[in-house]
């Protein structure tokens, strides 16, 4: 197979804006019109300087031909509220320095405050955007890296925020700045640049990340990635999606503990909804978080230990006992052990609801999720 030294989407990112950290931000101004509007208010200082100036002109005196027009005033203006002073034109009567003190001042400071306020605001950006991003760096400890922000990237996203994971424990790292803009737009944290350089990575933490979700558009692509991130971090849970199912075995000797064949997965599913329309629906709905049926891992609870698999309150598809994956119906799955994990059904539902008195009452959840065990019909 082919590898690149890096992905094509990669080459489009400018010089200036690879590998960038961009956290979540509410409300963010557009900068040019921020300059706009302060350019707007020193020409409205500026103007109202020259306003008072010319009404009381006849009290300036100018030492080139004695008196001042509207010309004299724009210059008197300008060279004293940007503190030059050249004392060509100057107030000599107690009405004009009166003016002067009260009013001449006061604009001189403001049009040095909003000039120099820009600039120190930038300062001030900078250094607001530096020690944020040094205290996210600290405060991050076992995140999750979602490689590549496509339809996949963003599902696999979204149904991690359906489980309950926040969205401030989420990085996106994406080569398109487009990309990362929209994954900013929406809560999560962004890098920007190629994810298969491990200077990338390390900029999203990934060496202290808990799980590593690859979707990138290509399969060499992901390889790269999947070896990269195994070799910054040996814990981490790496989750990868291929196109091909001949490439999965190489996603898996590159370090992936889970391989989702996507190209298979949406023909075996198009292939079940062909002989079983609602099957498929079923299918569909199972791995869509947060509606309808969701399937759910959870660990045995002290109530459940050495009983059956069908003794248990709700649907249990499989058991995970070590690094066996046990079906419901192998006699090796029962009795249940505390160390046991169980995949199950469970009806998504909202952890409280009201009751006739207009109370709220909490609904049973499973633990570690937020929905509600599914009944049986005997129930």
């Amino acid at each position: 197979m082919k590898l690149p030294s890096q992905d094509a989407a990669a080459r489009e990112v400018p010089e200036d804006r690879s590998h960038r950290v961009l956290l979540p931000r509410r409300a963010p101004k557009p900068p040019l019109r921020q300059v706009a509007r302060r350019l707007l208010m020193a020409l409205l200082v500026l103007l109202a300087t020259v306003l008072i100036v010319w009404i009381d002109r006849d009290e300036y005196h100018d030492n080139a031909d004695g008196r001042v027009d509207l010309l004299d005033c724009f210059y008197y203006a300008t060279v004293t509220l940007s503190t030059t002073g050249y004392g060509d034109i100057v107030p000599y009567g107690d009405h004009a320095r009166l003016l002067n003190i009260l009013l001449i001042t006061p604009l001189r400071v403001l049009f040095l405050i909003i000039l120099v306020g820009t600039t120190l605001e930038v300062l001030t950006e900078r250094t607001r955007e530096q020690w944020q991003l040094k205290r996210w760096r600290n405060a991050l400890r076992d995140h999750t890296v979602i490689v590549g922000f496509g339809t996949k990237g963003r599902s696999a996203a979204q149904t991690l925020c359906a489980t309950g994971l926040h969205r401030d424990r989420i990085v996106i790292v994406d080569p398109s700045s487009k990309v990362i803009d929209a994954a900013v737009a929406d809560g999560f944290a962004g890098v920007v640049g190629d994810a298969t350089r491990s200077d990338v990575l390390l900029r999203a933490e990934v060496q202290r990340a808990h799980q590593v979700v690859i979707a990138t558009q290509r399969d060499d692509t992901a390889v790269l990635v999947s070896l990269t991130a195994r070799q910054l971090n040996k814990r981490a849970n790496i989750v990868a999606a291929v196109r091909e199912e001949e490439n999965a075995p190489l996603l898996r000797q590159s370090g992936a503990n889970s391989v989702i064949t996507s190209a298979s997965a949406a023909g075996r599913l198009l292939g079940l909804s062909v002989h079983s329309p609602s099957a498929g629906t079923v299918m569909e709905d199972l791995i869509q978080q947060g509606s309808g049926l969701d399937l759910v891992e959870r660990t045995v609870v002290k109530a459940e230990v050495g009983k059956s698999v069908r003794d248990t309150d709700d649907l249990v598809v499989s058991v995970l006992r070590g690094h066996r994956l046990l079906g419901y119906d192998d006699p090796e799955a029962s009795p249940l052990q505390s160390t046991d994990r169980l995949i199950t059904i469970v009806r998504a539902a909202p952890a409280e609801t009201a009751d006739h008195s207009g109370k709220q009452s909490a609904k049973p959840t499973l633990p570690g999720t937020g929905v509600a065990p599914m009944r049986r019909v005997d129930e």
